[in-house]
């Protein structure tokens, strides 16, 4: 994948020459602090102490006690283990087909929408509320950085609509919404495009077989109470099936056009900051902005892809384990690319990475018994009975130079006391592209910044 030049490489190099590594480091976590206490929800007492102010938004695992939806069909580790494995495949799918993705058709005459079409990736993981229309009303949204469409279901639901939490949007009860015209340059920026006389159609399916389709119209989208964007572009969707559960819809942050960050580029810069809790009992902040960004940053570049424009691309180099560097080629890395995804739960690596990682992390953790594997997670551990574990710091090395450390959080995938296992997953290709997951980025601050083309990591504040 071509997402570096050459002299990327000759600074690489210069780079780890010249970066002293740390010495050899383990860590011991309280294996409560991994696991969910009870279903009850654990909140940050103050935010504002957190270094947020009242713009932040409170991010929640869609399935943990802190949800605002119902939890009614919890999925299993297995299930949600098997939904990533589709959400990584159709990204692997839409990168590798990046060049077929545009293509207008009418999404409401068809429900076999072309998985090379839209956002063709799994739906993600957590939620925040925002509120549509005038006056606004309140929505539990999916919120994902691998999507670019922002879309809640709206009456009247001509072919179908899933079972959501709220009451679904109504457009006629607001005062600010239109539809966008079919001819409008907003239309033609759309990946599945139709009409329905001079209305523009949208359409969207994802990787795990879910799917919108609806109207693509314009209205006040209210973050906060305080904080208001006016002729906001979304899907009202009147045809949508899928592993949504009781959410209303999804909050677009990718980086193509359509995007929420593209949208209000003027207000906040492209700059956008999340905090991630180490379990699904506990929250975290969506922020949008710089003017509460914490000063404890380290930044890597962005890296463009034009095939691939929604995808926020990093350029990692390098694997630490216990502080000592894995002996893996850079090209191992840069040949495949790598992206960071807040949609995606397991870090994948390429094989030969992952690899070197798996035999570093085992020869560090004989001490514990081995417990069989999880779904795609093939290093488990037994801590039946035992308070605490100690492993090795797993740390990302970018080509910038820093070094990121995982929190025990960002290491462990815990399905019981009996069965803990590694947080990573190898590609069966050396080509397919590396991906950044959500538990990796537990408990840091990460912080985009599309003007600068830099994302940051941080000690988390949630």
């Amino acid at each position: 994948m071509a997402c570096h030049g050459h002299f990327l490489f000759v600074l690489l190099s210069l780079h780890l020459t010249l970066a002293p590594l740390a010495r050899s480091s383990m860590h011991t976590v309280d294996l409560d602090s991994l696991m969910p206490a009870d279903n009850t929800c654990s909140s940050p007492e103050d935010l504002k102490e957190s270094g947020q102010d009242n713009l932040s938004l409170q991010l929640a695992h869609r399935h943990g006690p802190c949800s605002p939806l119902d939890q009614e069909e919890i999925p299993t580790h297995e299930q949600i283990l098997s939904q990533d494995q589709s959400r990584v495949d159709s990204i692997h799918h839409r990168v590798a087909t990046a060049s077929n993705r545009r293509k207008a058709y009418n999404p409401l005459n068809s429900l076999e929408i072309p998985a090379r079409y839209g956002a063709p990736i799994g739906t993600g993981n957590y939620i925040v509320s925002v509120g549509f229309g005038t006056p606004a009303k309140s929505y539990s949204v999916i919120f994902d950085t691998g999507s670019d469409v922002t879309w809640i279901q709206c009456k009247p639901c001509v072919t179908a609509c899933y079972s959501q939490q709220e009451p679904i949007f109504d457009p006629t009860q607001s005062s600010t919404y239109s539809n966008i015209s079919c001819s409008s340059n907003y239309c033609a920026q759309l990946d599945a495009q139709g009409c329905s006389g001079n209305s523009c159609l949208y359409g969207v399916q994802y990787g795990d077989g879910s799917y919108t389709v609806g109207f693509y119209a314009q209205d006040t989208l209210t973050l906060t109470s305080s904080d208001v964007i006016p002729n906001f572009r979304f899907g009202c969707g009147e045809n949508n099936d899928g592993l949504f559960g009781k959410s209303a819809g999804l909050l677009g942050l990718g980086r193509d056009q359509t995007s929420l960050v593209s949208q209000t580029l003027g207000k906040y810069g492209g700059v956008f900051s999340y905090c991630l809790p180490a379990t699904s009992t506990s929250t975290g902040f969506l922020n949008f902005g710089s003017s509460s960004l914490p000063t404890n940053v380290k930044y890597t570049p962005l890296l463009t892809n034009s095939e691939a424009p929604t995808f926020y691309f990093l350029s990692l180099v390098g694997i630490i384990v216990g502080g000592k560097q894995l002996s893996i080629s850079p090209t191992v890395f840069s040949n495949a690319g790598t992206i960071i995804d807040s949609g995606t739960v397991i870090t994948r690596l390429p094989p030969d990475a992952y690899s070197a990682l798996r035999t570093a992390f085992r020869q560090a953790m004989t001490r514990y018994k081995t417990a069989p594997a999880l779904s795609i997670l093939d290093t488990c551990y037994d801590f039946t009975g035992q308070s605490s574990a100690t492993y090795p710091i797993i740390s990302f090395l970018f080509s910038s130079g820093i070094k990121v450390d995982l929190d025990g959080a960002g290491v462990f995938y815990v399905n019981k006391p009996s069965q803990v296992c590694l947080a990573f997953a190898g590609n069966s290709d050396p080509s397919d592209l590396g991906i950044i997951g959500n538990v990796q980025q537990r408990k840091l601050n990460v912080v985009y910044d599309v003007s600068r083309k830099v994302v940051g990591f941080g000690p988390g504040t949630c």
